[in-house]
């Protein structure tokens, strides 16, 4: 085990070279005031981004150029953003706690019951439950997520009022963990509201921050789960058709005992690639939801630049992606060959 964490540690800063090479080769393309605006947040003249383009070595050669804006990004120099008015770096470690606590939130649920269904629809199969669980995840797979989060927006929020419309905290919480009686203390402050208030014993914003979470929640967490539910239904339909299934029935286990500690586990393990996968699919940003739901996380920042022409900020946002999808891929594959010696072996 030890040689193959080895060996995908040893992968892993190529993969991260031919990263930032694509980047660095998408930001070359940029016109000399773009890439000036890179490094500074002033409004430059001609003469200024002649001198600016002295200054940060942009007429070296291209190699120079590179080893130069690769050690910027080393020291979290991403640029400045525009659209934010502040470092992209900044942006992120601000906005991220945001996207972090919904892709969480979202995992639970969404990998609980994407599994639990999954199973009970192959155990369960061409029967009613089989038949009506098919129903809903092709309803939930087919769905867009923008739309799905707009009708429970208008009818749980706008109609009913059971939920918040938007944002992450009431206008009087917000102004409370805004304050700086908040931050002192000797608990951190993670820029997760739900964690945070739990850390400071408050009940009151814990809550809020539930509330405000649970349509967003909802709507990721839902239509993934669909997903998850197809995928586990069909590994389990595959995996109880085995040879070694019918060999520990024909041996007198009764179905129960068989499905619990032989189908289920080996069922498993495409789950766990899809399910990690999909952890690292929200952690990127749920674009989607957050501009919806009005939350600030990096989904919605991005989705701003985007529509606001902020390159720096949005090549800033795919490195930043990028890095995020390669540890994760690093962590789903480690816990595969955790659970399946075959992988770590061959």
């Amino acid at each position: 085990m030890t040689s193959y964490i080895i060996r995908r540690l040893l992968i892993l800063p190529i993969i991260l070279l031919g990263v930032t090479i694509l980047i660095f080769a998408m930001l070359s393309q940029l016109s000399p005031g773009q890439r000036v605006a890179m490094y500074t947040r002033e409004v430059a003249s001609q003469e200024n981004i002649e001198r600016l383009i002295v200054q940060h070595g942009l007429d070296k050669p291209i190699y120079v150029q590179y080893f130069h804006w690769l050690s910027n990004v080393a020291r979290g120099n991403l640029g400045f953003s525009k659209t934010g008015g502040e470092p992209v770096f900044e942006m992120f470690v601000r906005l991220f706690p945001a996207t972090l606590e919904l892709a969480l939130l979202s995992t639970i649920p969404l990998i609980a019951l994407g599994i639990w269904l999954g199973i009970l629809a192959a155990l369960n199969h061409n029967k009613w439950p089989d038949q009506i669980l098919r129903v809903v995840s092709i309803i939930g797979t087919s769905l867009p997520l923008f739309v799905f989060a707009l009708l429970l927006l208008m009818f749980f929020a706008a109609r009913l009022r059971w939920f918040p419309p938007g944002d992450r905290l009431s206008l009087t919480n917000q102004a409370l963990v805004d304050s700086a009686a908040w931050r002192a203390g000797w608990a951190p402050v993670t820029g997760m509201y739900t964690l945070d208030a739990l850390l400071r014993g408050n009940v009151a914003v814990f809550l809020d921050a539930l509330h405000h979470l649970v349509l967003p929640v909802t709507s990721l967490a839902a239509l993934n789960c669909a997903v998850l539910l197809r995928v586990t239904r069909s590994s389990m339909l595959d995996t109880l058709r085995q040879d070694y299934i019918r060999t520990a029935l024909s041996k007198g286990l009764s179905y129960r005992t068989v499905v619990r500690k032989h189908a289920r586990p080996n069922a498993l393990l495409p789950v766990v690639t899809v399910g990690g996968l999909m952890l690292v699919a929200l952690l990127n940003g749920a674009a989607i939801t957050e501009t919806v739901y009005n939350l600030p996380g990096v989904g919605k920042r991005f989705v701003a630049a985007a529509a606001n022409l902020d390159v720096v900020t949005v090549l800033g946002f795919v490195l930043f992606e990028g890095v995020i999808l390669i540890l994760g891929n690093l962590v789903v594959d480690i816990l595969y060959a955790t659970i399946d010696p075959r992988i770590r072996l061959g």
